[in-house]
C-alpha cells in the first residue's frame, strides 16, 4: 500500500529535504580536481550532523558511508574512496537524509572543470569536443528529471513519469538503465511504489496528492546494461560508457509536484 502523508509528516519531510539539499549544495561546491571521495564523504557527514539530520544510508545493511559517489562509467552505489577526482571526470553524488524518522533522497551529476584531455595525450581538439558532448549528456539528464517531476500530479500515473523521462533520454540517443529505478520514500528510505525511468503513459499506479516519491533519472551514454563491480556495491555501465544520475524527492500535488530536495533553492 502506498501511503499519503499528513501535514505533520510532510513538515518533517520538508525539513529532511532541506538538510539533504543544503548538503548536496555543499558537496557540489567541493567537487573539484584533487578532492577525494573520502573527503567528500566527510563533508556530507559533517553537514548532515550540523543540520540536525542523520545519515539514511546507515539503514542500508553493510553500507558504511554517508554518500554514494560514482565517476564516469560508474552508474550508482559507488563507494567513496581515496581516488582523487580529476579534471574532465563526470561525477555523481547521491545521498539520503533521515530527520525524526523521515527520509528524503537526492542525487546530482556534474562535469569537473579545470583542464582538457589534450593535456594528457589526446589529440588536440578532441578534449573540447568530448567536454561539450558530456555537458550535453548531463543537460539532457537534468531536463528529463524536471519533465518527470512535471508528471507527478494527482490523477497521473507512475507510467506517465517514466514515459516522460524515457522520451527525453532516448530521444537524445542515450539509454535509460532499466534495472535500477526510483521509489517511494518516507518512513523508510525505499518504499513502494517503484518509479522506473521508462514506461507507458496511463499505466501503473495512479498518483494521489500527498504521496512522496523519489524520481530518478539513471542513464548511460552507450548502453542500458549494467554490471556489478568487484567491490560488491558499485554498478558500472556494461560497455564502459559514461553514466549520469539525477534525483529529487517530491510530494505529489493537485496541480504541481512539490520538490523537497532542490539544492538550487537553498
Amino acid at each position: 500500500m502506498v501511503e499519503k502523508r499528513d501535514k505533520k509528516q510532510l513538515a518533517l519531510m520538508r525539513k529532511s529535504g532541506q538538510i539533504a539539499a543544503v548538503t548536496v549544495k555543499k558537496l557540489l561546491e567541493n567537487i573539484q580536481a584533487g578532492v577525494s571521495g573520502t573527503e567528500l564523504n566527510q563533508i556530507a557527514r559533517d553537514e548532515i550532523s550540523r543540520l540536525g539530520g542523520n545519515e539514511s544510508y546507515k539503514t542500508v545493511p553493510g553500507y558504511k558511508w554517508a554518500i554514494c559517489l560514482t565517476i564516469n562509467d560508474q552508474v550508482v552505489h559507488g563507494i567513496p574512496t581515496e581516488r582523487k577526482i580529476e579534471a574532465g571526470d563526470l561525477v555523481s553524488v547521491d545521498l539520503a537524509v533521515e530527520y525524526q524518522g523521515w527520509h528524503t533522497d537526492t542525487a546530482w551529476s556534474v562535469l569537473v572543470r579545470g583542464g582538457t584531455r589534450s593535456s594528457t595525450g589526446t589529440p588536440p581538439g578532441k578534449g573540447k569536443r568530448e567536454k561539450s558532448e558530456n555537458e550535453m549528456f548531463l543537460r539532457i539528464g537534468e531536463e528529463a528529471l524536471w519533465l518527470g517531476i512535471e508528471e507527478a500530479v494527482s490523477g497521473n500515473t507512475v507510467g506517465d513519469i517514466g514515459a516522460a523521462i524515457q522520451a527525453k533520454i532516448e530521444g537524445a540517443n542515450f539509454h535509460v538503465v532499466r534495472s535500477l529505478v526510483g521509489h517511494g520514500v518516507g518512513k523508510k528510505l525505499h518504499e513502494d511504489p517503484e518509479v522506473p525511468g521508462y514506461g507507458k503513459k496511463g499505466t501503473g499506479l495512479v498518483l494521489e496528492t500527498g504521496m512522496t516519491i523519489a524520481i530518478e533519472v539513471i542513464y548511460a551514454k552507450g548502453t542500458s546494461e549494467v554490471v556489478l563491480d568487484k567491490d560488491g556495491w558499485t554498478f558500472v555501465s556494461a560497455d564502459g560508457s559514461i553514466a549520469g544520475l539525477f534525483e529529487m524527492t517530491v510530494v505529489v500535488g493537485d496541480k504541481k509536484a512539490e520538490v523537497l530536495t532542490d539544492w538550487r533553492k537553498v
